[in-house]
């Protein structure tokens, strides 16, 4: 090998391994995992949207689903307000969802082992009785 060439299978060997670090920090897996969650997540409020809320909108205004409201023009140009509209129930159905099925119970959770460690760290307090036996104690071994 060329000292060009060890050279730049030093470099490319320095940069596996940072690149090997950096995928193995938690954050960088707890985000790839994240966005596989919400990319299958994603298809279950599709699947609430279509087959209840569009339904439902279509029930109460006669119309498919929301992005077929508030359709107008003006001088041939062509406003669909009823896009935005279904864009806000999307994502306010997503952000409900994501809420009530994953930051509440990681709360509840969170807040169960914080529990869990603070009664872990602090010893219970010394009864009455206890605290008279540790000073009977304590005394008896000073005399010894």
């Amino acid at each position: 090998m060329t000292r060009v060439q060890t050279t730049r299978f030093v470099e490319a060997t320095h940069m596996l391994k940072g690149f090997k670090e950096f995928v193995m920090r938690g954050n960088v897996v707890d985000l790839a995992v994240a966005v596989v969650i919400g990319a299958a997540f994603g298809q279950i409020v599709t699947a609430v949207v279509t087959n209840f809320i569009n339904p439902l909108v279509a029930a109460i205004f006669g119309k498919a689903d929301a992005s077929k409201l508030f359709f107008f023009k003006i001088n041939g140009a062509e406003f669909h307000l009823g896009n935005i509209v279904q864009a806000a129930l999307n994502f306010l159905f997503v952000a409900i969802a994501v809420y009530f099925f994953i930051v509440m119970p990681l709360n509840k959770l969170a807040e169960r082992r914080a529990r869990g460690q603070e009664a872990e760290s602090e010893p219970d307090p010394l009864t009455m009785e206890q605290q008279l036996l540790t000073e009977i104690r304590d005394s008896l071994r000073t005399r010894q």
